[in-house]
């Protein structure tokens, strides 16, 4: 008897540990940022926080440099789920360093791709074709579409910073003088709509595009090599700069997105922290998630429902399992 109550003691203790826990994690304010893949991760958060580690939920309208600030000078946010660290890498070191501020999980797991593109029908086709080089050999496979006697390179929409880069690297590899014109689709909708047509005709499409996006989740695509790594000087000095008199070759950068937290929270959040700090996903995941989303006009909300219900194999690794059974019970 007094080997069961010893038992009986010790796991209400246990309870009494963990609900303590949770409960230290309070009420959290979380950034939800105006695109899509940040969107639908802060609302993952808010389900998992909510139901599995008994937080209370605020969403925050959220962009880049204003969260960036607020969560620095007012310590609110909490929490910026996918935070593009490039575009604020040195006053985010200095908060990081001076306590204000903790990186946590990089959530993209695959950071965030930029390139030029094929339709993987097409690679499959032409297995010989793995480099942007390869494919400007071949301008008959990529027929523009006002001129079919000419091969297609496809822009970003005017205003958008890679129609610059596109433009500058299609004049670096002489893709004029190979049989191609640089196409302006005008939109992000035409880029979008060029793709898709591309698909439903099987015709050949070579141009520029970037993930995590739900056109990749939709269209099975395959990123050209440009043969050459990236320079980032010469990136900054030229394959940036509109009009750059003479582009070299280089390839596009790799940009990193980690959850930023701040130091009080992290200091608060208990086991809610560990969660934090594990939570990553790939972009064939997120493409696939925005693509549905997109199917079905769902909300950032109905997207991260959707995930959680359909993906529980990648989630329930970021989390106990007991909280993983919580979640799944609340959806």
């Amino acid at each position: 008897m007094k080997k069961l109550l010893t038992s009986a003691a010790f796991a209400a203790g246990l309870y009494a540990f963990a609900g303590t826990a949770h409960a230290d994690c309070g009420s959290v304010s979380i950034a939800e940022m105006n695109w899509a893949s940040a969107g639908v991760a802060a609302h993952i958060d808010k389900i998992i926080l909510e139901n599995g580690y008994g937080c209370s939920v605020e969403m925050v309208t959220g962009d880049t440099m204003p969260t960036f600030t607020s969560m620095n000078e007012k310590g609110q946010p909490d929490l910026a789920p996918e935070f593009w660290v490039n575009a604020v890498r040195t006053p985010l070191d200095a908060a990081v360093k001076e306590g204000r501020l903790v990186i946590a999980a990089e959530i993209l797991a695959d950071g965030a791709v930029e390139g030029w593109w094929i339709p993987k029908f097409l690679a499959d086709a032409h297995p010989d074709i793995k480099t942007v080089q390869q494919a400007l050999a071949h301008p008959e496979l990529f027929p523009a579409p006002e001129d079919k006697s000419k091969g297609a390179v496809t822009n970003c929409p005017s205003g958008w910073n890679c129609q610059t880069s596109t433009a500058n690297l299609y004049k670096a590899l002489g893709a004029s003088e190979k049989g191609f014109e640089l196409v302006d689709t005008g939109s992000a909708a035409g880029l979008d709509g060029s793709i898709a047509g591309a698909f439903e005709k099987k015709t050949g499409w070579l141009g520029y595009y970037w993930a995590p996006t739900a056109i990749l989740g939709k269209y099975e695509m395959v990123k050209l090599s440009f043969d050459t790594p990236h320079d980032k000087a010469n990136w900054d000095a030229c394959t940036a700069v509109p009009d750059c008199p003479n582009p070299k070759v280089n390839s596009y950068p790799s940009s990193e997105a980690f959850t930023v937290v701040t130091k009080k929270f992290a200091d608060k959040a208990g086991v809610a922290m560990d969660y934090i700090k594990a939570r990553t996903w790939g972009n064939a995941t997120i493409n696939s998630v925005l693509a549905w989303q997109t199917d079905n006009q769902g909300t950032n909300e109905d997207a991260a429902k959707h995930f959680l219900t359909t993906s529980p194999e990648i989630w329930s690794k970021w989390v106990s399992a007991d909280v993983a059974e919580k979640v799944k019970a609340a959806l």
